[in-house]
């Protein structure tokens, strides 16, 4: 299966059937990513807010409660993923899983491949996957760890 395929099959299904929270582990066990990860995400990026759209110093463009940026609005609608759709909670959730999927695929399942779902740049990459783990910290959904 092509690996855009699925997000075809997700768009294709009428909004509205799952509520987004259903979306998060039901992207994170298909993809294999972590849906406290996405979920923490999506609070940093919007505080879950599925309509939200930022415009960047840079000219591009992140949409939805995942923050999709603009650079991958191309490939998305080659693979019948409008711009429109990304606003929907439950595509937002699916495309960002497959996004984080792929920095996993790049850097294995690290803190790296977390932040790089914001940057490839190490410096905004390790600020980001930072406060990614603080997010996660105050949910009591990971330990610091005593070094």
């Amino acid at each position: 299966m092509r690996a855009w395929a699925w997000l075809a099959l997700v768009f294709a299904l009428p909004c509205g059937i799952a509520q987004a929270g259903d979306c998060f582990m039901q992207a994170a066990v298909y993809q294999g990513v972590n849906p406290s990860i996405l979920r923490a995400i999506a609070w940093y990026e919007s505080k879950g807010d599925p309509s939200v759209v930022n415009r960047n110093a840079n000219g591009s463009v992140d949409v939805g409660q995942l923050q999709i940026n603009s650079i991958h609005f191309g490939d998305l609608a080659r693979a019948g993923v409008p711009q429109r759709a990304l606003t929907d909670p439950c595509v937002n959730v699916f495309v960002a899983s497959w996004l984080l999927k792929q920095k996993m695929v790049k850097y294995g399942n690290t803190w790296r491949a977390i932040g790089a779902y914001h940057s490839e740049s190490p410096k905004l990459r390790d600020a980001y996957a930072h406060s990614i783990q603080q997010i996660l910290v105050q949910w009591g959904e990971l330990q610091v760890s005593a070094q």
